[in-house]
């Protein structure tokens, strides 16, 4: 009789260690399993020879997912043994169904030895078995949830119910165990979006920063918030009329934002980067362009979606029309720039920049054209903040959207305006801020 080895198992008795030792061959190149011989090869037999048998074979059916029954062959020998021929597996990781797709429930054979496998292993197999589309993988992290998922499918009145996550691409039809698209919507989601703010059209003067993780959908809605506080508006005066423009179009930074959520590479583990100063913002997304494609036929309208289920949950929900016209539209806004948007691609990421149309405008008009340093014909919002503070003397920012009675953007971007007037100042930041007369 042979010793134990990477491809041989002895067991005396039927235990329910065994069907790791089963997990382990069909996680590697396969091996045979007697049941009735011990670990020094000597003979002892089956008590019961059909009970174990039932036992055994129900026991694989039931606590081994996938389903490995198709790679099991068994074979009553003589002496009360069953000899269990174990192949390797076409769906790995097999693993126990109790310990879910972690180390605990996947093995490998090493040696003579069936030993947890690292996440590494996992990945590994994942990835040869499920092929190279990222999204549709079975993902490592199993314990999900998607409170901010279900927020946005209901707020764009799509339903959302965990019999509708295998049509979505959120769960695999193997197993029923969650892909990594599933990650990426839940609010366990690993990657993250960085905006950057600085003060010169380098990037070296740092001024501020902000990340947010989460759900891809809690990404989108804070990020886009925040650019929104950034995006500034400046005031020119043709005659009599006040002219209020905002340095950059409020759908071009929805469809750039988009842009970089929907189709950068979630296979890297690296955020989003949007970095903004006074001349442009830069869109920097992990991935280039796929095979065949190039910033010509992008601009063209020309789309080869990476994250093919992602762009057709973003397009359910009506957030994007449909493959290409984000960055058509966003050119198409600049129209009547002179200098347009530009695409920068790099093997490993593309980059949109959107040029400030209000620092355009000044380098083509003359510089008393812009007045953004004379005293402004003061608003009745204005107004109404002036003479609150010269009877209180200060405010911060809850007083002053109570005041104004509008929402938080509004009155950040009355407040800045206000200030770059000369007309106020502004002490501290975060909740400490505070709003004085100038």
């Amino acid at each position: 009789m042979q010793y134990e080895s990477e491809h041989i198992e002895y067991k005396s008795q039927m235990l329910n260690d065994i069907y790791k030792e089963v997990i382990a061959f069909a996680n590697t190149d396969g091996g045979i399993i007697y049941i009735g011989i011990d670990d020094q090869g000597n003979l002892t037999g089956i008590d019961n020879v059909d009970e174990t048998y039932t036992r055994l074979t129900n026991g694989i059916r039931d606590a081994i997912q996938p389903d490995v029954t198709m790679f099991v062959r068994y074979i009553l020998q003589e002496n009360r043994v069953i000899r269990m021929e174990v192949g390797e597996g076409s769906y790995k990781p097999y693993y126990l169904k109790s310990k879910g797709l972690k180390p605990t429930g996947v093995y490998v054979r090493q040696g003579a030895s069936s030993v947890p496998a690292s996440p590494e292993q996992i990945r590994r197999m994942i990835k040869e078995a499920d092929g190279d589309v990222f999204e549709e993988m079975r993902t490592v992290q199993q314990e999900l949830t998607f409170e901010d998922a279900e927020h946005a499918f209901k707020r764009y009145h799509v339903e959302f119910s965990e019999d509708k996550y295998i049509a979505l691409g959120l769960r695999n039809i193997h197993d029923d165990q969650y892909t990594n698209l599933a990650l990426i919507l839940s609010d366990q989601c690993q990657h993250t979006t960085k905006i950057a703010v600085f003060g010169d059209s380098e990037n070296t003067i740092f001024k501020d920063a902000k990340e947010f993780g989460g759900s891809i959908f809690n990404q989108l809605d804070d990020s886009y918030a925040y650019l929104s506080l950034c995006n500034r508006t400046t005031a020119a005066f043709k005659g009599l009329e006040r002219i209020e423009k905002s340095d950059y179009p409020e759908e071009a930074l929805r469809e750039a934002l988009l842009n970089a959520l929907v189709h950068r590479d979630y296979s890297y583990s690296g955020s989003i980067i949007i970095n903004i100063n006074d001349v442009c913002i830069e869109f920097i997304s992990i991935g280039g362009l796929l095979p065949g494609l190039s910033p010509e036929d992008i601009r063209s309208g020309i789309s080869q979606p990476r994250n093919r289920k992602l762009a057709e949950i973003f397009h359910r929900l009506k957030l994007i029309e449909s493959y290409g016209t984000g960055i058509r539209k966003i050119f198409n806004l600049y129209r009547n720039c002179s200098v347009q948007p530009r695409i920068e691609v790099t093997p490993n990421t593309f980059k949109l920049v959107l040029p400030n149309m209000n620092t355009e405008t000044e380098a083509l008009e003359p510089a008393s054209a812009v007045n953004k340093s004379a005293p402004p014909a003061v608003t009745p919002q204005m107004k109404t903040i002036l003479d609150y503070l010269a009877e209180y003397g200060e405010m911060n920012d809850e007083e002053l959207q109570e005041l104004l009675n509008v929402k938080k953007t509004r009155a950040y971007l009355l407040a800045r305006q206000m200030r770059e007037y000369g007309l106020i100042k502004i002490i501290g930041r975060g909740s400490a801020k505070k709003y004085r007369l100038n």
